[in-house]
């Protein structure tokens, strides 16, 4: 590499993670703990500052607590290097930035930037006090700023760069040495509560604004990732990979969604066929369900609305969101269909719904769909107990005003179950114990195909 362009050294900087949720924390751990480069074998020695603006979380990951389970405490003890932080004073001593920030969507189904664009005047305000310190006479590199968080392609060069060039009074560095600051993209590929996949497992996609910025931001990830890195030839095209990632899996659980529905009407067991069509080789075993999280169900609104914004109505993401957006209030039909015509009382019913997070084995709440099951019950005048072992009590009040326990009341008897997360601890339910909770009908609605057939659950 032309080191005429004064980029921060790879293996002795400091780096700054800007937002310490499932992405950033991990990330942050991941540097401050990799003290061998993995492709030069050349020792690292690396500051890492942890930023955010949630003191709670803050005080937490102190104390070597992560509410999210993606670091455990002997992990967050071992990170040496690692400092948390929400004072911007130290946030512009670092030569290296990375933005983890969520980027959700509003109730119109509208990316939502404003985290994103707060995240870059702050990075800017950093960079320009950067600048004006004593510390920029003594360090003679330009700062770099990467970006990790999902976004529709453009938006990197589009949105946050000119805000950080307004915050810092300085310019994205053009292939003119020792000028204004670097920029990178690099999207998140965390898998929250896979224990098998971790930062340094999966092949992380960079890129940058010129050849020598996208080449240093590879270098930077392939010293601290197992699984190699592949360099994109341009940010947008590593935009939009990440973007079309989740699209594909949306589509593909859209498509076994509404075959779900027609094989409901066939009177056939939509589990049966996928394990009978699964044996052939080439078969992609989707399974139908909620589709919730911050990532597939978030997504391909991002594509959608750039695409809209360059005059091009998607048709084939569209349906596949309307299906996914519309399948928790299709399974409550169906489980009203089934009361009545069991001549079940249907107002009144105590109904149990097993999971409220929006994937097995994971706290996260952010956009789960389990949330449209509860509404349509309720509007048909069910009283809902949610358990989930896994989430938190307080912020499922708080973000959603659900009264949530960690187990099975047993001292009632419910009309109906409905499991909708695969849990671990609900896999391990033995066929006994389900008839211990449940009323003589014994409706058990699995929608994630766990529950034992003896029972004969009602399935997708």
């Amino acid at each position: 590499m032309d080191m005429q362009f004064n980029f921060p050294l790879n293996h002795n900087c400091t780096v700054a993670v800007i937002g310490l949720g499932y992405v950033g924390l991990p990330l942050a751990v991941e540097i401050a703990t990799t003290r061998v480069c993995k492709r030069t074998q050349k020792e690292l020695n690396r500051r890492v500052i942890g930023f955010d603006i949630n003191k709670k979380r803050l005080e937490e990951i102190r104390d070597s607590f992560d509410r999210n389970n993606e670091v455990s405490t002997e992990n967050l003890k071992n990170a040496k290097a690692l400092e948390f932080t929400d004072d911007i004073l130290i946030l512009s001593e670092a030569d290296v930035y990375i933005i983890t920030v969520p980027t959700p969507i509003d109730k119109y189904k509208i990316p939502n930037l404003k985290p994103l664009e707060k995240a870059s005047q702050t990075i800017g305000l950093a960079i320009k006090r950067r600048s004006e310190s004593s510390f920029s006479k003594e360090n003679k590199t330009a700062p770099f700023v990467i970006y990790e968080s999902t976004v529709y392609p453009g938006a990197t060069e589009e949105i946050c760069v000119p805000i950080i060039e307004h915050s810092s009074n300085q310019y994205l560095n053009r292939n003119e040495p020792n000028k204004g600051f670097f920029c990178g993209y690099s999207p998140e590929r965390i898998n929250p509560g896979d224990p098998n996949r971790k930062i340094k497992d999966i092949t992380k996609v960079t890129s940058g604004s010129s050849y020598e910025s996208a080449q240093w931001v590879d270098d930077f990830y392939g010293s601290i990732i197992d699984a190699g890195t592949h360099l994109a030839s341009s940010i947008k095209v590593a935009e939009a990979a990440k973007i079309i990632e989740n699209t594909q899996r949306d589509l593909n659980i859209a498509l076994v969604n509404e075959l779900a529905i027609i094989f409901n009407k066939l009177e056939i067991d939509t589990l049966d066929v996928l394990e009978a069509a699964s044996t052939k080789w080439n078969f992609l075993n989707f399974k139908p369900g909620l589709v919730g999280g911050h990532c597939i169900g978030v997504d391909p609104y991002y594509l959608t609305f750039k695409a809209q914004e360059l005059g091009y109505s998607p048709q084939v993401v569209l349906a596949g969101r309307r299906i996914n957006d519309s399948i928790g209030y299709w399974i409550i039909e169906r489980l009203i269909t089934i009361m009545a015509r069991k001549e079940l009382k249907i107002g009144g019913s105590k109904i149990l719904i097993m999971g409220l997070t929006f994937k097995e084995n994971c706290p996260d709440l952010r956009n789960t769909k389990v949330i449209d099951l509860i509404k349509g019950l309720k509007h048909y005048g069910m009283e809902v107990i949610v358990v989930d072992p896994c989430a938190d009590i307080q912020e499922a009040y708080e973000e959603y005003g659900i009264e949530l326990f960690k187990e099975i009341p047993k001292e009632e008897r419910y009309a109906g179950v409905i499991v909708s997360v695969a849990h671990e601890q609900f896999k391990r339910i033995k066929s006994s114990e389900w008839g211990e909770v449940l009323t003589k009908e014994k409706i058990i609605f699995d929608l994630k195909g766990i529950v034992p057939r003896d029972l004969n659950p009602i399935r997708v």
